[in-house]
């Protein structure tokens, strides 16, 4: 599996990858990602905040997938908002990761703030040294993730260099057609985190009948809806079985009936945090 997509510099990204939030330092995370790599992986995506940035180095390391054909994503804490401290960190995940640069960094919430609780607005000054991290060439992209379209639309008063993703949690119930179309109609790839719901939806018998109908699981059903809406999904696991059956999405096809269906699951419930509040 090597399907692509192209963001707004020109940069390939793989068209699914493995997110590793919650996956342990150490043998969890590493295991995790070998057995990605092995199945067709080339996107790895990890945080500072998750504290497995040094498993996924050594897991990269140790896998011998050329490092130019793994694109790895790393985010920037929120207690690590503004400009010196976002230099300072980065160069720390570049370190913990054992890497000499990045293929994404992201922006992990539009809040400063430690619990999101409130807003602290370090999103101009923080920007700027996503750019300037973006100039050295120690990340081929930047971006955002937990934007809302006012958090873009603001980006647009300060931004040199747009953002080539948002990722925000998406699924069908939580359907954020308004934030996709925004996305779409302004080049940023909308990524989607928690694609399965954090399982908490897998057995819906909506979801069980299209899976039945295509002989594939309700998981690959609900991966394969964000692909189809033009997302790039992440999703995550420890299990080397799911991690296997997560990326064979790429040999069926949900009907245009069956995307409606799954369209009208949505209910506009977080299971993340809600950045709707964030001002």
């Amino acid at each position: 599996m090597h399907k692509k997509l192209t963001l707004n510099n020109g940069i390939q990204i793989p068209a699914i990858g493995l997110g590793v939030y919650k996956s342990q330092e150490g043998a969890e995370v590493e295991n995790a990602v070998k057995w990605a790599l092995e199945a067709g992986y080339r996107l790895i995506d990890t945080a500072q905040i998750y504290g497995n940035e040094e498993g996924v180095g050594r897991a990269i390391k140790e896998s011998g997938v050329p490092r130019n054909e793994i694109f790895i994503t790393t985010k920037l804490w929120n207690t690590d908002q503004g400009y010196e401290s976002a230099l300072k960190a980065f160069d720390g995940s570049l370190t913990r990761l054992g890497l000499d640069h990045v293929d994404l960094y992201l922006i992990h919430w539009p809040s400063a703030s430690e619990d999101r609780l409130i807003t602290i607005d370090k999103r101009k000054e923080t920007w700027k040294a996503m750019e300037e991290i973006y100039a050295s060439g120690k990340a081929k992209a930047i971006g955002v993730s937990n934007y809302t379209v006012k958090h873009l639309e603001e980006m647009k008063g300060y931004a040199k260099v747009p953002p080539a993703v948002n990722q925000v949690e998406f699924h069908p119930f939580l359907h954020q057609k308004e934030l996709l179309e925004y996305c779409k109609q302004n080049g940023i790839i909308l990524e989607a985190y928690s694609p399965l719901v954090k399982a908490r939806k897998l057995d819906d018998p909506r979801i069980a009948e299209i899976a039945q109908k295509h002989q594939k699981t309700n998981a690959q059903v609900l991966i394969r809806w964000s692909i189809q809406h033009g997302c790039l999904p992440i999703p995550k696991s420890v299990h080397r079985d799911r991690i296997i059956e997560n990326i064979d999405v790429f040999d069926f096809e949900l009907a245009p009936e069956d995307m409606a269906a799954l369209d009208g699951l949505h209910e506009n419930v977080h299971q993340a945090w809600n950045p709707e509040a964030i001002i």
